[in-house]
């Protein structure tokens, strides 16, 4: 049975928590305390699974609490419940919660985050891998981008459409940007998932806290020595997001599949920062056996970069098609497909892109798509396999022009 740990100084908040939950005690083992420092307690005894903490509590608050989870216990989801959203506590945060929450919260709406993050566990079910996910500070923007966005930051005559094309050539800052504007702090009727929208919604003062703040990008390492090209991967991705967007004629499903062309390959900035050894293994595993990469990191490490990247954008709570199009964007056909979604779209910008990802690997041999013509039939695409390939070339033409 799966664990989670509430933590508030508040006890009749705490007690009112318990009884709210009762309900889910047959599916999750709850315990409920009301410090920091008897939460440590009580993970020293045991690891748990979620922990729910208060931000404001005496003593040690919630992001030392969960900054010691972080280290100690990384495989953890930590998760904040609280009132307050001052500009300099969403900075704190942002780099240690996994998500905001904020009060007052209806339990049904805590259950289903909670939940979310429970199952996205079980995607990604190998510890280690839960542990380099979870023990991740902040994965600093590329060198050239962040030295763009500091100097636009710094100029009166930047527009919000200039700093939004900025931040959308970079998938961590993008996907950042994007988790601030979506938490608990602002209480959101709906979900942004524009990037332009995102960046209005927020303000240039906190989007240029969000890039050069110390405390999100202090002390930048140079970029690590890895298997994969983190730039030719970036580059693959605003490409394969700017294919896709041009493949979709819904605006209402427009935002989501741009998004998940940006962030579809975000498990490799995890990977080329945290398990780069296996991630040589993988492509030397490719390359020998002529395998696709995506099966290759299967094989060394459990998970491929495609569920790395949907574990990590699920529990910082990116709305669910684009986690699922983000998780099997290599393989559409373990997901049950009637009609023409965020999954699908993207699944068929890859396959035009995929050659693209596989030069970010040294002497890869490209991997062959499941994306066919029989596939956009069965889901009902809006065109077919020789439109896509018209409208493809149309754009790449006029992409080199």
């Amino acid at each position: 049975m799966k664990s989670v740990l509430f933590v508030d100084d508040d006890l009749p908040m705490l007690q009112a928590l318990r009884l709210r939950l009762r309900r889910m005690r047959n599916a999750w083992e709850m315990e409920f305390v009301g410090s920091a420092a008897e939460a440590t307690t009580r993970f020293e005894q045991r690891p748990f699974d979620v922990i729910v903490a208060d931000q404001r509590m005496p003593g040690m608050d919630g992001a030392a609490l969960l900054q010691t989870i972080r280290t100690r216990w990384p495989r953890t989801v930590r998760i904040v419940l609280s009132g307050y959203a001052e500009p300099e506590e969403i900075l704190r945060l942002v780099a240690i919660a996994h998500q905001y929450v904020s009060k007052p919260c209806e339990p049904e709406e805590l259950e289903n985050i909670i939940e979310r993050c429970l199952t996205l566990q079980q995607l990604l079910h190998q510890p280690v891998l839960q542990e380099v996910v979870g023990r991740m500070g902040p994965m600093p923007p590329a060198p050239r981008t962040f030295a763009q966005l500091q100097s636009a930051m710094t100029s009166d005559l930047s527009s919000v459409s200039q700093i939004a094309a900025l931040v959308a050539q970079d998938t961590v800052v993008a996907a950042k940007v994007l988790q601030i504007v979506n938490s608990g702090f602002f209480r959101l009727a709906r979900r942004i998932t524009n990037i332009e929208q995102a960046v209005a919604y927020l303000g240039l003062n906190i989007v240029r806290s969000v890039v050069i703040s110390a405390e999100v990008f202090s002390n930048l390492p140079e970029a690590p020595r890895s298997a994969v090209s983190l730039p030719v991967i970036q580059a693959h991705a605003t490409r394969c997001a700017a294919i896709a967007a041009m493949l979709v004629p819904d605006p209402a499903l427009s935002n989501d599949v741009v998004l998940a062309g940006l962030m579809h390959d975000i498990g490799y900035w995890v990977l080329a920062h945290g398990c780069r050894s296996e991630l040589y293994e993988a492509q030397r595993l490719a390359e020998q056996e002529s395998m696709p990469m995506d099966h290759a990191e299967r094989e060394v490490l459990g998970a491929s970069h495609a569920e790395v990247g949907a574990y990590l954008l699920g529990i910082w709570g990116f709305p669910g098609p684009i986690v699922e199009a983000v998780a099997h964007h290599h393989s559409p056909s373990r997901v049950v497909q009637e009609r023409f979604d965020v999954l699908s779209a993207l699944c068929i910008a890859h396959a035009f892109t995929e050659p693209a990802e596989c030069a970010a690997f040294t002497g890869l041999a490209v991997a062959h798509s499941e994306v066919s013509a029989d596939y956009l039939t069965a889901v009902k695409a809006p065109f077919s396999w020789e439109e896509a390939q018209q409208r493809v070339a149309s754009h790449l033409h006029t992409e080199r022009h």
